[in-house]
């Protein structure tokens, strides 16, 4: 069998080895960390040395670590228990360009009287701040929450988080961000970077599906949006995973250490793909290719690549891209399969045509060289065969 190459750690990384051998520790457990009994104590134990792991990995106090079944919960959590825990309909203020997980949330929020105001991204994705100062002046005690993705899923653009908070801060007004993609990827420190909260996924950085957390400050009232045994603060009840808690903690704790090494192991991966794709750096490259975001070392995630093809349909290349063995994206894998040109490419000022023939390459703890130089193989004849077919 072929043997594939992967260059879709956005949607999903694979498991690393440090979190399989924490998650095979406990799945042959007994006992409910809820239960009182020595089992129940002993998986107690286990979620809570995590926890312990996760909070130190991401600048946070243990307190303020709400285990959730991943990041889309966390954002639903925060984003509906800011509205509803407040007595009287108020603002949401989130950029155009944010995840569907915040989106979708804040739309579904309408029927109860909340008031979406989207804040507008320039052609490098990166947030209006001075239409954000605009909004905080006007009312703040009428916004329930400011929430803008720290690291964008698809394009890897990274926005100013810890003046964003400050500027929230000076208002009064609570600030989330969803750092899914930036959490292992890039330094993260709850405390001294000022988000009140802040949503986090283990398998974006090598732990398993179904498992994340939000980081919220002690201080803020939230309203549950899952009832039941009052577990997590009661805030989000529910029986714990043991085995899948153990296997995130084991592998924030991996990425944190490997962080600096992988940081620029995967920035100088990321440089080699660009350049063979525009044709900089000496490169041949391919006619009609074009970065979307940043290459900027500030403003860019290590090891995500957004680059359009013109004149080519992003499906028919990822097909072909797939035939040759590898394994990539045209956006959101929340999204995968719905026919529609990325939001967050639209919202950067593309037209639907560039949307429509974008493609996401991202790098994570298992690529290679070799996995760059195989794409930069194939990759020019798949897309003049795209565009063939297109």
């Amino acid at each position: 069998m072929q043997q594939r190459t992967y260059l879709d750690h956005a949607a999903s990384a694979p498991l690393r080895p440090e979190a399989v051998a924490a998650m095979t520790a406990e799945l042959t457990r007994v006992g409910n960390p809820s239960s009182l009994h020595t089992s129940g104590r002993a998986a107690r134990r286990v979620v809570e040395e995590s926890r312990e792991v996760i909070a130190a990995a991401l600048g946070a106090a243990p307190s303020e670590v709400i285990f959730t079944s991943g990041a889309t919960e966390a954002d639903n959590l925060i984003l509906k228990g800011a509205f509803r825990a407040r007595s009287e309909p108020s603002r949401l203020l989130i950029p155009r360009s944010e995840h569907h997980a915040v989106l979708d949330s804040v739309e579904s929020l309408t029927t109860e009287g909340a008031v979406p105001e989207l804040l507008d991204v320039d052609r490098q994705g990166m947030v209006d701040a001075e239409q954000l100062a605009a909004l905080l002046a006007d009312r703040p005690e009428t916004i329930a929450v400011v929430s803008i993705m720290w690291a964008n899923n698809e394009t890897g653009v990274v926005q100013p988080i810890r003046e964003f908070a400050e500027l929230a801060r000076r208002s009064g007004v609570l600030f989330h961000t969803d750092a899914v993609q930036a959490a292992g990827a890039i330094p993260i420190d709850f405390a001294a970077d000022g988000p009140d909260a802040l949503s986090v996924t283990a398998h974006k950085l090598g732990g398993p599906v179904g498992v994340g957390a939000l980081l919220a400050r002690k201080e803020l009232k939230l309203a549950p949006i899952q009832h039941g045994g009052g577990q997590e603060r009661d805030l989000r009840s529910g029986t714990l995973d043991v085995a899948g808690i153990a296997g995130f903690a084991a592998a924030i704790a991996v990425a944190r250490q490997q962080m600096s090494a992988e940081t620029a192991r995967l920035r100088a991966l990321r440089s080699r793909l660009v350049d063979g794709v525009l044709g900089t750096q000496g490169a041949t490259g391919i006619d009609g290719s074009s970065l979307n975001g940043s290459r900027s070392p500030e403003h860019s995630l290590p090891g995500i690549a957004n680059v359009s093809f013109a004149g080519c349909q992003a499906d028919n290349l990822l097909l072909l891209l797939d035939q040759a063995g590898i394994d990539s994206s045209a956006g959101s894998a929340c999204t995968a399969g719905v026919s529609e040109p990325s939001h967050v490419l639209m919202a950067m000022g593309h037209s639907v045509e560039q949307a429509r023939s974008s493609v996401r390459f991202s790098l994570g703890h298992t690529s290679t060289e070799a996995d760059v130089d195989h794409l930069l193989r194939v990759l020019p004849e798949a897309v003049e065969r795209a565009r063939r077919a297109g």
